[in-house]
């Protein structure tokens, strides 16, 4: 090729070697090497014979075979080795096929670094999809902050522990450094505390922006909203100035709690939360959250739907003066309601199969409609539960009456009807079917009990929804209120699978960043489970961690035949089943493809058989 030079204008002689290939404007040229000027390689025979040579260097290579041939002009050799390894080093070889072929050593083939990447993947994935990094970027957070907010996001909703277990999970098992791009090498467990406090002050803007994007991503109208409460415990002895005695729905009245309230919509997704002391009880809650939900829904008011132990006349009053509908279990009125006489039962069945019975009642003084709900499947544990504890009431009785036989035997009147007080408070549901009479002897001590059976009507397997909904149909009715069953599933997510109790920190600002932080993992969890049931995948999120585990990432080592050191980090191929939910949330199956590195040693040696002439790389 003639080319002209820049500094003196004169043309000069420049060699390549091409490899033609077809394309589809026509047949094409590919340079594989540039051999520049060849100012050592006086003659055009011996120009020739390199092209030639390296020719041949490049098919043994190709081919993964050596011969012994050398050409006997040593300059020719000399320069046909060197070009072939330029050629190696800046991988011109296959680019037609897109592949790159090396004769390696077998024997120096090891795996390394290996350390789980699916599910990590996954939830990052997620966190771009609900554009997390893009409003913490607004905030005036950095791109080293936001990283590691990420990264200890993604470690809570996949590896949900302590931070000083998350860091060595963080350093040992885990690639979520590699994907979020922050040094795993910075982390520790004060950085992981710092960036959840971080997370927690803007926790505001977050929740409104998830609320939002949520909405907008999956068409979300929001028209019923969910209202509930849990609570978790401290094991810790302090736990701050939030953590009080209360009463736990864990039985775990000898710890301190704090009250978790939650708004979601039917489709899980939470709309709004707020944590209180421990010892707050559930109706004084809804008013505080009518009035942060009051600045939120200023045009359009949601349905409410919320439990029996919210539902006090007080807070339904309230429901009803700021204009909210809602659906909720009604607080007593069983023994109160009369059927109306033009409403027929309605039949129909649960999620099991299993018939439910749906009448139109009216319960003297209520102002709403109220709706009898009968349950098979509700009666029969009830009656379960009811006959295990009417063993054991009927046991302690047969205990009193025992004593009352023994010379020792409490038998005065006080003691004996103090047995039976506590024995009422241990049994409140089976004592109100027994009257309990005592005999008394010329002394004043009880000889004998009379228990009597009372004539209760039968409620086992039934309540009564209330409601202001304009709403006819007994079904539509009852299919609202069941979206109840959305928030149980979001608060066993939450404690269970996302480790949400018991609680160990020792400060309010500590224990309500940890809090915090796991209502956000539930934020991502809830967005891939959510896409992953309308593809008809129903797997609870420890199994879909569990399937999204067995996808690794691990870096190859080898030794080539020029004895370079070539690493090579990839991803597993996903198996079957994470990849139905790869396809089915239309993500990427991998972060990275491949990444390659090719470290050379101090000296490579020539494949000439007899010549020690070495080449530096």
């Amino acid at each position: 090729m003639r080319t002209k030079r820049l500094s003196s204008g004169e043309y000069q002689n420049t060699y390549r070697l091409v490899e033609p290939y077809r394309s589809a404007s026509g047949v094409r040229h590919y340079q594989v090497v540039n051999f520049g000027e060849l100012n050592e390689l006086t003659t055009i025979d011996q120009r020739k014979k390199l092209a030639r040579r390296v020719e041949q260097l490049i098919v043994q290579y190709k081919q993964k075979t050596i011969d012994m041939f050398v050409v006997e002009d040593s300059v020719v050799e000399d320069q046909a080795q060197f070009f072939f390894h330029k050629i190696l080093e800046n991988e011109r070889l296959d680019i037609e096929k897109g592949k790159h072929k090396e004769l390696v050593d077998v024997e120096s083939v090891k795996l390394e670094d290996v350390t789980e990447i699916g599910a990590e993947w996954l939830c990052y994935q997620a966190i771009e999809q609900l554009q997390l990094p893009t409003l913490l970027a607004s905030l005036g957070w950095n791109t080293s902050k936001i990283n590691l907010a990420l990264t200890h996001l993604i470690s809570r909703a996949v590896y949900p522990a302590s931070e000083l277990k998350t860091s060595y999970w963080l350093q040992d098992n885990s690639s979520v450094c590699e994907i979020t791009a922050y040094d795993v090498n910075k982390i520790n467990k004060d950085k992981l505390y710092n960036i959840s406090k971080k997370l927690y002050q803007v926790r505001d803007d977050i929740e409104q922006h998830l609320s939002n994007t949520t909405s907008s991503l999956f068409n979300l109208d929001d028209k019923i909203i969910i209202y509930d409460l849990t609570n978790t415990y401290f094991e810790s002895k302090q736990g701050g100035s939030i953590a009080q005695y209360g009463r736990s729905k864990e039985k775990r009245n000898d710890c301190k709690l704090i009250v978790l309230a939650i708004v979601v919509n039917v489709e899980g997704f939470i709309k709004y939360s707020k944590l209180f002391e421990g010892n707050k009880t559930d109706v004084a809650t809804l008013p505080i959250i009518l009035k942060e939900l009051n600045t939120k829904h200023d045009s359009i008011k949601p349905t409410i739907v919320m439990d029996a132990g919210i539902a006090s006349e007080e807070n339904i009053q309230l429901l009803q003066e700021l204009g909210y509908n809602y659906i909720c279990v009604a607080r007593g009125g069983l023994t109160k309601y009369s059927a109306l006489p033009d409403a027929e039962p309605i039949i129909i069945q649960d999620k099991k199969g299993q018939p439910i019975t749906l009448r139109q009642v009216r319960v003297e003084g209520w102002n709403d409609r109220q709706l009898l709900i009968h349950s098979t499947a509700k009666e029969a544990k009830e009656n379960s539960m009811k006959a295990s504890f009417q063993k054991r009431y009927l046991a302690e009785i047969d205990l009193i009456r025992a004593s009352l036989q023994k010379p020792r035997g409490v038998k005065t009147q006080d003691k004996v009807w103090k047995r039976l007080g506590r024995l009422a408070q241990k049994y409140p549901s089976i004592n109100k079917h027994y009257e309990i009479k005592t005999q008394l002897d010329e002394q004043g001590k009880v000889t004998q009990l009379d228990l009597t059976e009372k004539e209760l009507p039968k409620q086992e397997g039934n309540y009564l929804l209330r409601t202001n909904l304009d709403e006819q149909d007994e079904k539509v009715q009852w299919t609202i209120y069941n979206t109840i069953r959305e928030v149980e599933s979001s608060f066993r997510c939450l404690k269970t699978d996302l480790d949400l109790r018991p609680i160990y920190h020792k400060t309010d600002e500590a224990s309500l960043a940890h809090l915090h932080l796991g209502i956000l993992a539930y934020s991502i969890v809830n967005t891939i489970r959510y896409q992953l049931k309308i593809h008809g995948i129903q797997e609870d999120w420890r199994g879909i961690v569990r399937k999204m585990n067995t996808q690794k990432v691990g870096t190859a080592t080898m030794k080539n035949m020029y004895d370079q050191t070539i690493k090579i980090r990839k991803c597993t191929k996903p198996n079957q089943d994470v990849e139905a939910i790869y396809n089915a949330l239309k993500y990427n199956p991998y972060p990275f493809k491949q990444k390659k590195v090719v470290v050379p040693p101090e000296k490579i040696t020539s494949m000439k058989a007899n010549t020690s002439m070495e080449f530096k790389t």
